[in-house]
């Protein structure tokens, strides 16, 4: 496996979990105020020939999915748990370097780094794979496939 490639998509993939953090919960409230709209299924009624009745598959697709909002809000907050705990173990120049290469991709990332920095381009690019590899090693202790 390529660690190494691991750690970049999951530095590419961290604005987007960080998103998912607010708007799951957001939608699963969305799902929550719907469920409470639809009507319950009448007992009364002579049973429709070929099945259910659409307001239970209703009801029962709104369960489904709340839970399944539910299970990926756990997996994407232990995600991004995971990869700021791996952040915070790098130091601060470090982070930034990474950030700009990785997670806020921008036009102009190595220019701006070498201002703030006061490096030149290939210390820059030295420090993104020094960062890179303490990074990758913070989140999955090995660097290469062994």
């Amino acid at each position: 496996m390529n660690w190494k490639r691991e750690a970049i998509d999951k530095l590419k993939n961290y604005e987007a979990h960080r998103e998912a953090l607010e708007n799951i919960p957001k939608e699963i409230k969305r799902l929550e105020s719907a469920y409470a709209g639809i009507r319950s299924a009448t007992t009364d009624g002579t049973p429709v020939s070929g099945g259910g009745n659409t307001r239970e598959d209703s009801m029962l697709s709104n369960i489904v999915h709340r839970d399944e909002l539910k299970r990926r809000l756990r997996e994407a907050r232990l995600w991004v748990a995971q990869v700021d705990k791996a952040l915070a173990a790098l130091e601060d120049d470090e982070r930034q370097v990474l950030d700009k290469f990785f997670i806020h991709r921008i036009k102009g990332a190595v220019e701006d780094l070498c201002e703030r920095l006061g490096v030149e381009r290939a210390t820059v690019y030295r420090r993104r794979d020094s960062a890179l590899r303490r990074f990758t090693i913070a989140l999955y202790g090995v660097t290469e496939t062994e």
